[in-house]
């Protein structure tokens, strides 16, 4: 998947949970988590723009750290909306599966890019 396939995912998945959120009955728990997973959920895509204009390594590997803690804090405030009663699990599980899609390819692209600064760094003290 290239930068701009990811970058459409992430913002898919942004307006996917905002129309979630909007479904929530209303009440205060429901406000709650639902600012809580529009907030982690809109990260996500945000983050990862700013990660692909990282200017070294090390930079894009922090941006994508935090994109995958808000991909991780979506996934648990999904979670909640179905173990709280707000929406049955049906409702949320394709959300959770693509936000658990976009976390385990989040880590692959950090464990990627770190072993490559390893071996740019044993490259350069040979």
């Amino acid at each position: 998947m290239n930068e701009e396939d990811f970058k459409r995912r992430t913002k898919q998945l942004a307006l996917r949970v905002i129309r979630l959120v909007e479904a929530l009955p209303q009440s205060r728990t429901a406000d709650v988590i639902g600012k809580q997973l529009i907030r982690s959920a809109t990260s996500v895509g945000a983050n990862y723009r700013s990660a692909c204009r990282g200017k070294s390594t090390a930079d894009v590997i922090a941006k994508l750290s935090l994109v995958e803690e808000e991909a991780d804090e979506s996934l648990y405030w999904m979670e909640l909306v179905v173990e709280v009663g707000l929406l049955p699990l049906e409702k949320v599980k394709s959300l959770m599966l693509e936000n658990t899609e976009i976390l385990a390819m989040t880590v692959a692209s950090i464990k990627t890019l770190r072993n490559k600064s390893k071996i740019q760094n044993l490259k350069s003290k040979i």
